[in-house]
């Protein structure tokens, strides 16, 4: 496993490197020279809501009625004054399934994800910076099919990570940023979860707290005037964390992704993706194919997270 995730962020870093070396030096100065004489205040955000329907009536081949929302809201307010820099960025979804007739809707997408990190130029390109991002769900979620069986809730958990370090920022699109000092705190305020000792708490415990190294790369072209392609955008982030006092070799990793094209002023097509390893996440398995996870043979471990959202729908960029 281990050595899994050594060669995904050695490719990732290779292709990062291929990437941006196919930017000529000419060009870099252009854009460097833009970004630092821009001051003040920038503010955007987007706001998209994708809807996917299946409709089946005598259907021979088998199947079920759906109906799936996905909704999507993001904004940031950056601010540039002299040698200073002050970023900050709201991400927020949610997303539900309804399937067949007498069945409850099931959520597929929910998302709190607030980062502020502010940075003081030490010289060309690079700056001395904190850190601040804290992030967490609105509503319950089940093991489903069972949803008899919470899992997570509001604040349940709750991530709070706070890091000191540099950040280089050649740019206005790509921010690498590396913390030696950081502590992160997981909180689970549900009670029957906290004495699970879900999300790695001890049982009883209602927050952990971890001192380690965490690193933070961001490559970002929104911006449907100065995307990678005509119409179309695309944003990965990759945020890795070692816990110093507790197996600093496993580095938990969350990695995600989005590309978003344009088909005219409101309607956009757009693929999400999202890969998490932490350490302190058990995910139960279901290894007998019975519909539940509480048999004596579904024995939670550690385990790859992986979501995908695929989606059409209306968008609005402000």
């Amino acid at each position: 496993m281990k050595n899994k995730f050594i060669a995904l962020v050695t490719i990732f870093s290779i292709f990062s490197i291929l990437a941006f070396g196919q930017v000529t030096e000419g060009e870099k100065n252009l854009r460097t020279q833009t970004a630092d004489t821009t001051q003040g205040w920038k503010t955007g955000g987007i706001f998209s809501v994708n809807l996917a329907q299946t409709s089946l009536k005598n259907w021979a081949a088998g199947g079920q009625n759906s109906v799936a929302v996905n909704g999507m809201f993001s904004v940031f307010a950056n601010l540039t004054k002299g040698k200073s820099r002050w970023d900050n960025l709201l991400d927020m979804g949610y997303g539900i399934l309804k399937q067949g007739k007498g069945t409850d809707p099931m959520k597929t997408d929910d998302k709190i994800d607030f980062l502020s990190k502010y940075g003081q130029e030490a010289f060309k390109n690079f700056y001395y910076a904190a850190l601040l991002n804290f992030k967490t769900q609105m509503t319950p979620g089940y093991n489903y099919p069972n949803d008899s069986v919470k899992i997570s809730n509001l604040f349940s958990p709750a991530y709070l990570l706070g890091a000191l370090g540099m950040d280089y920022k050649p740019n206005g699109y790509f921010s690498a940023f590396i913390a030696p000092l950081t502590v992160k705190f997981t909180f689970v305020n549900d009670q029957l979860l906290s004495d699970a000792g879900a999300f790695g708490v001890t049982p009883g415990e209602k927050i952990k707290s971890e001192f380690g190294g965490y690193i933070r790369v961001i490559y970002s072209k929104n911006d449907f005037k100065n995307e990678i392609l005509k119409n179309v955008s695309f944003t990965t982030k990759i945020d890795l964390f070692s816990n110093y006092l507790d197996n600093p070799q496993n580095i938990d990793i969350n990695w995600e992704n989005l590309v978003a094209m344009k088909v005219n002023k409101y309607i956009s097509v757009s693929l999400n993706t999202v890969l998490i390893y932490d350490d302190n996440i058990l995910i139960q398995v279901d290894r007998n194919n019975d519909g539940n996870v509480s048999g004596p043979e579904d024995i939670p471990g550690k385990r790859v997270q992986f979501k995908e959202i695929f989606g059409v729908g209306f968008s609005y960029k402000f």
